[in-house]
């Protein structure tokens, strides 16, 4: 599976891979470097769908940057490991897909994904969508719970840490208009343009209801932290929901409502 995947990029794909990021930072200089990757991986190269996912959560991670930078956050210690265990997830998911029989499994939502990496050719913006659901709606709810179990606290509503979790909506709010129109062409974009802010409203919408039920899972999850078995029957509970989520926006259904 391996070489299918990477070809030509497996060493530098590899050694990319072989460290985790311990700061907002190192996440942002990772991401940047696996994006130059991805964009030389045979045969889509920079039509490869799994880059227009990594371009959006890269602008994303920029923005929680400038935003720790600023002092807009209540709390940055939890900001900024939040940061960094949510990555993690989406590192060991390009590991375990690239992996040998002996490494853990991939979640089945990442590899929905990871499996048009050599085609067939898929629409960016469902391509983007898909790696948003697969990112916030299976990983984002464990990545907090390791997160509130390092910093020796819990998920809270109306807390500060709540409050920094509710600031990343702004940074999707702010970057969706562009992010998205730069997946659309020509004839989408007048498209677009005749109706007016509505398309940005709904997928900021979207995005804040996702993260909202991500955050209520979370809350889920911390009671079940200490019980393995029912933690693993939510983890698979979440990755089949997720995958079959991927499945509609991957398919040509998905292209068409782009």
């Amino acid at each position: 599976m391996t070489q299918s995947v990477w070809g030509p990029m497996q060493r530098e794909m590899t050694d990319l891979l072989q460290g985790y990021p311990d700061d907002v930072p190192a996440v942002v200089d990772q991401l940047t470097k696996l994006q130059d990757i991805l964009t030389r991986v045979p045969p889509l190269l920079l039509e490869n769908p799994l880059c227009d996912f990594n371009k959006l959560y890269l602008t994303i991670t920029e923005g929680v940057l400038e935003k720790l930078y600023d002092g807009e956050f209540k709390d940055p210690a939890f900001l900024s490991r939040l940061d960094v265990e949510f990555a993690a997830r989406y590192f060991d998911a390009l590991r375990a897909w690239a992996g040998t029989d002996l490494s853990p499994r991939c979640p089945q939502v990442w590899s929905s994904l990871f499996a048009r990496i050599p085609g067939p050719d898929c629409r960016p913006l469902p391509s983007a969508c898909a790696g948003v659901n697969a990112h916030i709606n299976y990983d984002l709810p464990f990545a907090l719970v390791t997160t509130f179990d390092h910093i020796g606290t819990e998920p809270v509503d109306d807390s500060d840490q709540h409050h920094d979790y509710l600031v990343i909506n702004e940074i999707f709010a702010d970057s969706i208009p562009g992010l998205r129109r730069g997946y659309l062409e020509k004839w989408q974009l007048l498209i677009d343009m005749m109706n007016g802010c509505l398309d940005d409203w709904w997928q900021g919408e979207a995005v804040e209801y996702t993260r909202n039920v991500a955050w209520r899972n979370a809350q889920k999850l911390w009671g079940l932290r200490n019980d393995m078995g029912a933690l693993d029957k939510e983890r698979a509970g979440l990755d089949r929901v997720a995958t079959d989520l991927n499945r509609l926006l991957l398919s040509p259904l998905g292209a068409f409502l782009q």
